[in-house]
Parts: structure tokens; sequence; C-alpha cells
């Protein structure tokens, strides 16, 4: 084989393969944390996402097998009243990024299988709207924790 098919042969592959990129290939997490609430009240998990991808990854959810339900939430101020709602997706842009972060868009984890205390690390799987998943680690903070 000469060395111009070769070439050719390598960066077809090369290709080929960014072409099966997924979503979550492309997120990086960082500053993953969780306020942890007594009495087994829902908890709540922050991170920042960085898309280094030439397009928008949406994340679709989280799990863990520490909660019973992860979902995510947005926390907003209306005429002076706190509100939560839940949101389905959340789009991280095209080399940009998105914080989650405490009074936004947050993760709500509920029901516990057994008491999280501050600083163990917990485990959650981020969800993209691809199918695929990234696995991050949250450290666990105190409640009064910022």
């Amino acid at each position: 084989m000469t060395l111009r098919p070769l070439s050719l042969l390598l960066a077809g592959l090369l290709c080929a393969g960014a072409a099966h990129a997924t979503q979550a290939d492309h997120v990086h997490a960082s500053e993953a944390w969780i306020r942890v609430m007594p009495a087994n009240l829902p908890a709540g998990g922050y991170v920042v996402l960085r898309n280094g991808g030439d397009q928008p990854a949406v994340l679709d959810g989280a799990s863990s097998t520490a909660y019973g339900s992860v979902m995510l939430h947005q926390s907003s101020t209306d005429t002076g009243m706190g509100r939560m709602r839940m949101v389905d997706s959340l789009t991280v842009p095209a080399h940009g990024q998105v914080a989650l972060a405490p009074g936004g868009y947050h993760f709500m984890l509920m029901d516990a299988g057994k008491p999280v205390q501050p600083g163990q690390t917990v485990q959650l799987t981020l969800h993209f709207a691809d199918g695929s998943t990234l696995a991050t680690g949250f450290l666990a903070k105190p409640a009064n924790a910022l």
C-alpha cells in the first residue's frame, strides 16, 4: 500500500469515528456537588456542564443508585415569590456551558436509599437526548453550603 491510500484510509477512519461521537462524549462535568438536607428531605444537585462539541447537547435527565428519583428542576422568582418547576430538558450550547446552581437549574434528588453524609461522593448518571450517558461524582456538602 502506498503512502497516499494509507493516508486516505486513516482520514476516513477518523471521520467515521467522529461521526459516531455521542453528546456525552463532548460534555465535561465539573464542580459537581449535592446539598444534603436533614431528615431525608430532598437534596439539590449542582454542576457545571461544558460542551466542547460543534453541536448542542441536550440533557434530559439523570439517575443515581443512591436516590430513588432524580429530576431536573428550575427555580425562579416571580413577584417576590420563589417557585420551582420540573423541566424536561436543558440544552448545553455547542462550545458553551450551562451551570446548574442554587437559584436556577438543578437536580432534585429524592428518596435516598440510605442517609448521605457530607464528604461522601454520590454517583449520578447524566442522560442525554441521544441516549448517551455521563457518570459524574457529586460531592455531598452540608445544608448551609453555597
